[in-house]
Parts: structure tokens; sequence; C-alpha cells
């Protein structure tokens, strides 16, 4: 079979392949979809591990802080739950403050975006922000799973959460509670 015909059968495939999926997407995109949002915020509080390995570690020792700290915060939780079921969509901002016990506060904030299934399972991932490092400021990547539980209508998160950037990594628990407040 020559080159030129090969050619001409592949485009002419993908020509019919691509109007397939044009007419599909409008068919698809005609049928409105609805979701409920739900407001899942409330307060946090955990306990965080910072591994002896790394930059962070010798930082806290320096400050005289210790590779276990607690966590106290708040979390601005929003889920979009499509209402025909399946998995929800979440978003979700933790500013927190570690080491009170320490004498100090360690402020630092996540940003994170996920899934949630209708069993509560959840997990996501995003960036993270944290003040008190070695070089004062530093990034970071959090990775979070868990499992919200619901208990009477108040839903009780709890997550592990992995960071890690090159000065070190910290692995937290984190729980808290919060009542729904739904808007469609």
């Amino acid at each position: 079979m020559k080159t030129t015909s090969v050619l001409t059968i592949a485009f002419a495939l993908a020509v019919v392949c691509f109007q397939a999926n044009v007419a599909f997407a409008q068919t698809y995109l005609q049928n409105e979809v609805t979701f409920e949002q739900v407001n899942l915020s409330g307060p946090r509080l955990g306990i965080t591990y910072v591994p002896g390995n790394g930059r962070l570690s010798q930082t806290l020792q320096e400050k005289s802080i210790g590779s276990t700290l607690s966590q106290f915060g708040w979390q601005f939780e929003y889920l979009v739950v499509p209402e025909g079921g399946g998995p929800s969509f979440v978003v979700q901002f933790v500013p927190l403050v570690a080491a009170v016990e320490y004498g100090t506060l360690i402020p630092s904030a996540s940003l994170a975006l996920g899934v949630r299934m209708p069993g509560g399972i959840e997990f996501g991932l995003g960036p993270n922000l944290l003040v008190g490092g070695s070089k004062g400021i530093s990034t970071a990547l959090v990775i979070a799973v868990g499992k919200s539980f619901n208990y009477g209508g108040v839903s009780i998160p709890l997550d592990l959460v992995y960071a890690t950037n090159p000065e070190g990594s910290r692995i937290s628990l984190i729980f808290g509670y919060a009542i729904g407040k739904s808007g469609k």
C-alpha cells in the first residue's frame, strides 16, 4: 500500500472520529448537570512528626523544638456533590499553627484539591506554605488521604497528610468536625 493511501485513510478516520466526538459532546452538554455545594468548614487539630533527616529537623532542634508538634487551625472546605451521586469534588484551605507547647507559633497553610468518594474515603494534593523553616518561608507539596465519618449530620474528617520538600518531610494526623451548610 502506498504511503499516500495510508495517510489518506488515517486522515479520513481521524475526521470521522473527531466528528463523532463533537456530536457526542454536544448531545452530552445539552443535558443539564446539577450540583449541590456544601460548606464543611470547621476547626482542625492534630499532631505532626518531623523526621530527623533534613534541614527542617535541624532548624527545629536549633530552636529547642522537638520533632513532634501540635497543630491547631481552621479548615475552609467546599464540597461539590453531583445530585446524581458519585464522587464529590473537594477544595480545602487549611491554615494551621504548630508548636504552641514549645512557647512559639509556626504558621502554615495548605490548599488541597481532591475527591471524596460516596463512602467518605478522600484524597487530595496541593501546595503548602510554611513560615519558620531554615529559609524563613518555604513551600512543599502536600498529599492527603483520609476518611470523613458522618455522625448525626456532623462530618468528622480524619486525614493523614504527608508534606515534602528539599528541606525535609512532615507527617501529620489531622481531625476536626463540621456541620454542613448546603447551597444549590
